[in-house]
């Protein structure tokens, strides 16, 4: 079992940063693939950024060159840099753990979290 909560969203304006972190209760960083995924009102849950225990990484087309996803193992602590924030990245951002590495499908991760919101105002 791990337990992972997210912290780190918030209301920025449109071209604005903020860095999101997701604590594991365990460590993942051997057994687990790790990713943030998001969720907009009325929307699916997709994918975002997932990076394996190597520090191979995998971004949806839409964030790639603004987002950076990073892990401190000794922290068990999983990272997402959002940069040059649109409105349109406004949504629920959840931080996941799964046994599939650089997956961007949600049906691969086992473990959630309850998430942190993001908005962007333009």
């Amino acid at each position: 079992q791990v337990h992972l909560v997210e912290s780190g969203g918030g209301s920025v304006q449109s071209g604005g940063s903020l860095r999101l972190s997701c604590v594991a209760s365990a460590d993942t960083s051997g057994s687990y693939a790790m990713g943030w995924f998001r969720q907009a009102p009325g929307k699916e849950r997709e994918g975002v950024a997932t990076i394996d225990r190597a520090g191979n990484t995998r971004y949806t087309d839409s964030v790639k060159g603004r987002f950076t996803i990073s892990q401190d193992n000794a922290k068990n602590t999983l990272y997402l840099q959002m940069r040059s924030l649109k409105p349109e990245d406004t949504a629920m951002y959840y931080c996941a753990a799964g046994r599939v590495y650089l997956s961007l499908s949600k049906y691969y991760y086992t473990y959630w979290g309850q998430g942190t919101q993001v908005t962007v105002s333009s």
